[in-house]
C-alpha cells in the first residue's frame, strides 16, 4: 500500500508566457493558466482528495483552488500551503530572460547547449540547479543539493499526515516536478519541459516512492 499523490504543474503565468525565469517570484496566472488550472480540475474532478495541498506560491494556490472548485467527489476545498513544494530558487536570475540567463550559464560549460531546455536534456536536471547555483553572482540560488534536502521534507510532512491509501493533491512547479522524476529514475520525464497542468502521480510508501502515471495533456486521468 502507498499514498497516492497527484502532482500538478500550476497554469501559465505571466513570466511563463514572457519567458522569464520565475522560481520563488510570484507572477499571477494569465487567463490561459486560469484555464490550465480548469482543465486539470475537470480531469481529476472524480477523484477524492484526502488531502489538498500547494506551494506557498500564489500561481500554485490558485490552480489548486481551480482544481477543487472542479472537484465532485467531497474533496476539501481550499489547499494548504507547503514551503517545501516551492520551484528552484534561481537567486538573482529570477525574473531574467531565458536567453540571457543561458548565456551565462553558457560560460560554466566546455560544450554549447543553445537552450536551457538543451542544458537539462544533455546534463541532467541536478547538474542543470547545480550549475545555475554556480553562475549566481550573490550565491543566493539554490543548488541540488538544498532543493532536493526540502521536497524530501516536503514528502516526509506528506507522509506524516496521511496513511496508506490516500489521495493527495500537490501543485507544484515545472523544474520541481522534473527534479523529483529524475531522483525517481525518470530520466525520460526529467529531459522534457512540463507542460503547465500536466499531472504526475507517484505512489509514495514509507521506504519507497514510485511514478506510476504521467498525463501532460487534455484527456482523462
Amino acid at each position: 500500500m502507498a499514498i497516492n499523490l497527484y502532482i500538478v504543474r500550476h497554469g501559465e503565468t505571466y513570466f511563463n508566457f514572457l519567458h522569464r525565469f520565475q522560481g520563488w517570484s510570484d507572477a499571477p496566472l494569465t487567463p490561459k493558466g486560469i484555464q490550465h488550472g480548469i482543465d486539470a480540475g475537470e480531469r481529476l474532478n472524480n477523484i477524492h482528495f484526502d488531502g489538498a495541498y500547494s506551494s506557498d506560491l500564489t500561481r500554485a494556490i490558485h490552480t489548486a483552488r481551480y482544481i477543487l472548485q472542479h472537484n465532485t467527489a467531497q474533496s476539501p476545498k481550499e489547499p494548504t500551503q507547503l514551503f517545501d513544494f516551492r520551484e528552484q530558487f534561481f537567486g538573482s536570475f529570477e525574473g531574467i530572460n531565458g536567453e540571457t540567463v543561458t548565456t551565462t550559464l553558457q560560460a560554466y560549460k566546455t560544450e554549447n547547449f543553445g537552450t536551457y531546455a538543451n542544458l537539462v536534456a544533455k546534463y541532467g536536471m541536478a547538474d542543470a540547479m547545480d550549475t545555475v547555483a554556480l553562475a549566481d553572482p550573490y550565491h543566493f540560488a539554490e543548488n541540488d543539493q538544498k532543493w532536493w534536502h526540502r521536497v524530501s521534507h516536503g514528502f516526509a510532512d506528506i507522509q506524516s499526515r496521511h496513511s496508506d491509501g490516500d489521495n493527495v493533491l500537490i501543485v507544484s512547479h515545472g523544474t520541481t516536478i522534473r527534479g523529483i522524476a529524475e531522483k525517481l529514475g525518470r530520466h525520460d520525464l526529467a529531459g522534457e519541459p512540463v507542460k503547465n497542468g500536466a499531472v504526475m502521480q507517484i505512489a509514495l510508501s514509507v521506504d519507497h516512492a514510485d511514478i506510476i502515471r504521467f498525463n501532460d495533456d487534455s484527456t482523462v486521468f
